[in-house]
């Protein structure tokens, strides 16, 4: 089946997810983004929609409404948008409960969040992507599964206390090992060194991990309780108090966990 839809938001996250479910078959009417600017941007991306300059969508054909903003932005969207009878509403928040769009005008709302880091950038398919889904009602669950398997192949349906587990674990996994990773190339930057020299280690690390598991995976000073050179290390990194504090908590926390 396929669905009339509109989002709000045309940030990294609308930004492709937009012409995914427009290549999926659905279609997306509407583009509302405070910045009109990036709105047009959005539109020039689709084929049918257009930009919408306000959040009265009492007149509109669309079925599902995705709300694809910054998580302190949802619940003021969701108080002020006007929808059609019978309308869905959705956010696409990892960390926002279901219970954040119960004071919209909406008849029905749940929750479609892609599991994904997602950058303007750079080009992506949604095939792999985990998309988690929560409703209340049992028919807006089948409409969410069939929005979400037409654009990718995994789909669950994770409630919000276990979403925001899972969220904390992602940024674990993604936001801070991709800050390990800068700081990595502020060290090489400021030794006079080439990055490249750590991309195959970082490329084997990760995939390592995921072959091997994390816990079987782990090497390195800490992991081998080599006191010295963590030591060593540490004295280097004096020269930025805030990094010399990371090393050492990691360190310890690596040392407690083997």
């Amino acid at each position: 089946m396929y669905y009339q839809i509109a989002l709000i938001g045309s940030g990294n996250v609308a930004w492709h997810l937009a012409p995914a479910l427009e290549a999926a078959g659905h279609t997306v009417r509407e583009i509302y983004s405070k910045n009109p600017k990036h709105a047009e941007q959005l539109v020039g991306r689709l084929y049918e929609a257009e930009v919408k300059s306000d959040l009265d969508f009492s007149e509109s054909d669309s079925e599902i409404f995705i709300i694809a903003v910054s998580d302190s932005a949802i619940s003021a969207i969701a108080d002020s948008i006007i929808l059609p009878e019978g309308a869905i509403l959705v956010h696409t928040s990892g960390s926002t409960e279901l219970s954040a769009l119960d004071y919209s005008s909406a008849s029905y709302t749940g929750i479609f969040y892609p599991l994904q880091t997602f950058s303007k950038a750079r080009e992506m398919s949604f095939d792999h992507v985990p998309i988690l889904l929560e409703a209340d009602d049992d028919q807006v669950k089948k409409q969410l599964k069939d929005l979400a398997k037409s654009i990718s192949q995994q789909v669950y349906f994770v409630n919000t206390k276990d979403r925001k587990g899972l969220h904390v674990a992602a940024v674990f996994a993604s936001n801070f090992t991709n800050h390990m990773i800068r700081i990595a190339e502020d060290i090489m930057r400021r030794q006079g060194l080439d990055f490249e020299m750590l991309k195959p280690l970082i490329i084997e690390s990760i995939s390592k991990s995921l072959e091997m598991g994390a816990a079987n995976a782990q090497t390195g000073p800490a992991r081998r309780n080599d006191l010295e050179t963590m030591d060593k290390h540490y004295q280097f990194l004096q020269y930025n108090e805030s990094l010399a504090n990371i090393y050492r908590q990691i360190s310890q926390d690596i040392l407690d966990a083997y």
